[in-house]
C-alpha cells in the first residue's frame, strides 16, 4: 500500500519533536478532506506534530491499532502525494509493530479519537520515485480510533472458525451485537479470519496482520459479500459468511481474495463510523 511505504520514509531520529514558525494551515470539519495552505518561509529540518482539533473519544497508547483518515502532500509546490478521503479506504497503523517511525508514533498516539493532527517533517532514506530523501511532506491525521491488538466483542474470544457451518448459504448472525447500526457507505473496524471452503484452510486474519482492520464498506473496499452481510448488523455482532472467490481481486485497502473456490470468512465488528 502507498500509505505504508509513506509510513516507512517519514525517518525521522527519537530526539524529540521541534517547534517551527512555517507551519502549515488548515481548514475543514474532522472526517472531511481538509484543505491545506503552505506558508512561503521554509519548512525547517526538525519534525513537529500540532494537534488541529482535539477529539473526545479513547485516547490512543503505544501499541494500538490506530484507524485514521489521512491527506499527505508534499511540501514544495503543495503537490498532492495521497490521500485515504477520495479512496475512501481509511489507514490502518499497528503502532507496536516495530514498524513505525517515531514521528508517526508522536502523531498518533496519546491523541482521543475524533482529534486531526499535522505532522510536519522532512522524508529519509527510501523516498518513492519523484521524492526525495530531503523533502517536507505534510501529514493531516483525522484519528479514527485506536484499539489494542487483542481488540474483541465483550466476553468472546476473537474470530474462529465455526464447526457447525457446513454448506453455502445466507450469511449468519453467530452473535448478535447492542451496538450502532452499521450502514452501508460506513467505516468499519472489524476482526476476521478468512479461509478456504471447505477445506477450512486459514490464508488471511486480522490477527496475522497486527490487529483489527478498518475498511470503508463499499464495493472493492472489502472483499465480495462483505457489503451485503454487514450492513444493517450492530456493532458487536459476530458474522460467517461463504462467498464466491474473485480470481486476482484485491481490495482498495491491499486485502487479496485467493481464486479457487468458495471462501468462508467470520468478522467481528468492532466499531463503525
Amino acid at each position: 500500500m502507498r500509505l505504508i511505504c509513506f509510513a516507512a520514509i517519514l525517518l525521522v531520529a527519537s530526539c524529540g519533536l521541534a517547534t517551527a514558525t512555517a507551519t502549515p494551515r488548515v481548514s475543514g470539519a474532522f472526517g472531511t478532506k481538509p484543505v491545506i495552505s503552505l506558508p512561503t518561509e521554509a519548512p525547517g529540518r526538525e519534525p513537529r506534530v500540532t494537534v488541529l482539533w482535539e477529539g473526545g473519544g479513547r485516547v490512543t497508547q503505544e501499541g494500538d491499532v490506530v484507524v485514521t483518515d489521512v491527506e499527505v502532500r508534499r511540501w514544495e509546490g503543495n503537490k498532492p502525494y495521497m490521500n485515504t478521503y477520495d479512496t475512501r479506504q481509511p489507514a490502518t497503523v499497528v503502532l507496536g509493530d516495530g514498524q513505525v517511525p517515531y514521528a508517526w508514533r508522536e502523531a498518533l498516539a496519546g491523541h482521543a479519537a475524533g482529534s486531526r493532527v499535522m505532522l510536519v517533517g522532512p522524508a529519509g532514506g527510501g523516498a518513492p520515485p519523484g521524492v526525495g530523501p530531503g523533502e517536507t511532506l505534510v501529514a493531516v491525521f483525522d484519528i479514527l480510533g485506536g484499539y489494542p491488538a487483542d481488540a474483541r466483542l465483550l466476553g468472546e474470544g476473537l474470530p474462529a472458525l465455526p464447526a457447525d457451518l457446513r454448506a453455502p448459504g445466507p450469511s449468519r448472525t453467530l452473535i448478535d451485537g447492542s451496538g450502532p447500526v452499521v450502514k452501508a457507505g460506513a467505516k468499519v473496524v472489524v476482526q476476521y479470519v478468512g479461509a478456504r471452503w471447505p477445506a477450512r484452510t486459514v490464508f488471511d486474519s486480522s490477527r496475522r496482520r497486527g490487529g483489527p482492520r478498518g475498511f470503508t464498506l463499499v464495493p472493492g473496499a472489502v472483499p465480495p459479500g462483505w457489503v451485503e452481510a454487514l450492513t444493517g448488523k450492530a456493532v458487536g455482532s459476530r458474522v460467517a459468511m461463504i462467498v464466491p472467490a474473485v480470481k486476482g481481486f484485491t481490495t482498495t485497502g491491499g486485502i487479496g481474495v485467493p481464486g479457487g473456490g468458495p471462501l468462508l470468512y467470520v468478522v467481528d465488528i468492532i466499531d463503525t463510523f
